[in-house]
């Protein structure tokens, strides 16, 4: 049987300006934007050391996973410094809705794009009981 074997690409369609929402991403997240408007994340180039794992799952209709964006989706973007991140985002006044929060798979944080989509940041390290808390 033929399967999907990863990601190949997130496409977001704006509700406002396309470019004007890729330039928050660069500029606050530190999306490398190429000059077809988007960017290229090579795993190559990842430091978490996990072999760029990639997580799909779904969820409940009526859960808070999303909350409190009302899309459909949520994106979690792996970063290589949580806490520069937290600064620059903070410093740029974008609330930090949670986090970030020690798991046994890494830390995360949660803040809204400018258009109401949550988006979930994820500094990775590899499975460790040790890691929580």
């Amino acid at each position: 049987m033929a399967r999907v074997t990863g990601i190949g690409g997130v496409f977001i369609k704006a509700h406002g300006g396309a470019k004007e929402l890729a330039e928050w991403y660069r500029d606050h997240l530190g999306l490398d934007l190429a000059d077809f408007g988007g960017a290229v994340l090579n795993w190559e180039e990842d430091k978490a050391g996990d072999g760029g794992l990639t997580v799909w799952a779904t969820a409940d209709p009526d859960g808070t996973w999303f909350d409190p964006s009302i899309s459909g989706f949520m994106i979690n973007y792996r970063v290589d410094d949580m806490d520069g991140m937290v600064a620059q985002l903070t410093a740029a006044d974008i609330p930090i809705l949670k986090g970030p929060d020690a798991h046994e798979n890494g830390r995360f944080a949660w803040i809204m794009d400018p258009e109401g989509n949550k988006v979930e940041l994820w500094e990775p390290a590899l499975w460790d009981e040790s890691n929580k808390g």
